[in-house]
């Protein structure tokens, strides 16, 4: 659905404007100025005035390229990924209050960003080409100030040519530890993604008009960690923990587990009071794309195997099954691992910005299928600062779909950012209905905040913070949030739906 790889390439900006001009590290961990080509970052590209930049505390390299993976089976052809770091789903660890200095350098064909998904970052990292930072080009490079005030489970990806990028494989995992976490005897990691194959390995087209205007173009491969399947052991009556990540870009999936005892504890990386699946609706919890969820297993006597599953679709996709041992860590006793009552362990709560509920302002927006002609003209005034900034081709999607509120991100050679959606003040207090009135669901997923989602007309989600929230057709989801300074956008996680229009951004001054 978007332009030919060659149009797109050809309109490229100057790689010299990508390019970080790098400061010493010494200068960004004694709280120096942080200046980068084009002159100081944050607000550069009139997003938000100038606020101080947090004090880094751990230095790291990331890089993006290829790799050679073999997707469709060990004896089947491979596939070239993207990926970060050379490792499928690369996975950054830290600690909750430590401040990331990430430099990034574009080892892919074309130009792309770097998006902390979920993280409360400053607007000028949030990597959003032309609204935020320019495209980094191939080879170039690019800074990254991520401060980790939330613990939890996090991600990051590409934002330009999201269906191309991530439907390629480039999504890495990004895990917030906290001292404050119960003790569990195990922990994995479960990414789960689609690919769209061919026999021989290679790929197929990422996006199709069928899939791109209605629900989406859905990959045959079924991964979890790259593999059709993974097979994990826990001690027998112990507690694991479970990190899974919906890194699909189309697919939404209804996550259950069986032949053991489990809790939902967190959402999007944020912690809630801990539910039973059981008692959630049909025992599952519904997460579409870039969707994160904690559980918490008890695991069953020695030899017996817990199953977990996406039982969305008729034919049941078992993803992963977690077998007991008799093995138990080595600072476990033999009774910690006896038969006894399931109580879910709690984790920390949430400390994030609380919305005022009573003096929020409200704000509705309706999520519709649209076309081009049905999409409203409109423009930024041309005294504002990003009025003739243009979006690069390789970022626009070729043809409308969708809109937020009869607006649309541009496509086709429409390439003139749009006026916001919504204008904002720093510190105040919204509640936004986000209305589905389409016959699909739509994750929407709000940059740079964590909301509360208050409620839904349908009633099935329980009280949780997020960054995404899955909304269902028909439904009314209504979240709430203190607006944090900067352009921020806003739109649905289904690749193509946000590449076909359905984007936009709140600005925040």
């Amino acid at each position: 659905m978007s332009a030919s790889r060659d149009d797109r390439n050809s309109a490229r900006i100057p790689p010299s404007t990508a390019t970080t001009s790098r400061p010493s590290r010494r200068s960004v961990l004694a709280g120096g100025a942080f200046v980068l080509a084009g002159g100081l970052l944050p607000g550069r590209l009139g997003s938000a005035a100038a606020t101080p930049l947090p004090k880094a505390t751990r230095a790291l390299d990331l890089s993006s390229g290829f790799m050679d993976f073999r997707l469709l089976g060990p004896d089947k052809p491979a596939s070239r990924i993207s990926v970060y770091d050379g490792t499928p789903f690369k996975t950054i660890r830290a600690r909750r209050g430590e401040v990331l200095d990430i430099t990034y350098r574009n080892g892919i064909d074309e130009g792309t960003t770097v998006h902390w998904h979920g993280i409360r970052i400053q607007n000028a990292f949030d990597g959003i080409p032309t609204l935020t930072q320019p495209l980094v080009q191939p080879g170039g490079t690019f800074r990254y100030l991520v401060p980790l005030d939330d613990p939890g489970t996090f991600f990051f990806h590409p934002h330009c040519d999201e269906t191309g990028q991530t439907g390629k494989g480039l999504a890495g995992v990004l895990l917030v530890e906290d001292e404050r976490d119960p003790a569990f005897d195990a922990e994995h990691v479960l990414c789960l993604k689609d690919w769209r194959l061919a026999d021989d390995g290679s790929f197929l087209a990422m996006s199709e008009p069928a899939g791109a205007s209605k629900a989406g173009t859905y990959g045959a491969t079924r991964t979890v960690n790259g593999q059709p399947v993974v097979e994990l052991e826990a001690p027998a009556h112990g507690d694991v923990r479970l990190r899974i990540l919906n890194l699909d870009s189309t697919r939404v999936m209804d996550i259950g587990v069986d032949h053991g005892d489990a809790a939902l504890i967190a959402v999007d990386g944020h912690a809630l009071p801990p539910i039973l699946l059981d008692n959630l609706p049909d025992g599952v919890w519904r997460m579409g794309p870039a969707q994160r969820i904690d559980l918490h297993i008890r695991m069953p006597a020695a030899g017996g195997t817990v199953r977990l599953a996406d039982y969305r679709q008729s034919s049941l996709y078992t993803f992963a099954t977690l077998t007991a041992t008799s093995a138990t860590t080595p600072a476990a006793t033999p009774a910690a691992h006896a038969p006894r009552p399931f109580r879910p362990f709690a984790l920390p709560r949430p400390q994030v910005p609380r919305a005022d509920l009573k003096r929020a302002t409200r704000l509705s927006f309706l999520l519709q299928q649209a076309t081009d002609a049905a999409v409203k003209e409109t423009a930024l005034p041309p005294d504002d600062p990003l009025a003739k900034a243009l979006i690069d081709s390789l970022c626009v999607g070729s043809t409308t779909y969708w809109a937020i509120g009869q607006q649309s991100w541009p496509t086709g050679t429409r390439r003139n950012l749009p006026p916001p959606l919504a204008e904002m003040t720093t510190g105040r207090s919204y509640r936004v209905s986000i209305n589905n009135g389409s016959r699909y669901p739509h994750p929407v997923h709000l940059h740079g905040h964590v909301f509360e989602v208050i409620n839904s007309s349908t009633g099935r989600l329980p009280h949780h913070f997020a960054d995404t929230v899955l909304v269902q057709p028909d439904e009314i989801v209504e979240i709430a949030f203190v607006a944090a300074p900067g352009d921020w956008v806003f739109h649905c996680h289904i690749l193509e739906h946000m590449e076909a229009g359905m984007m936009g951004y709140f600005r925040v001054t």
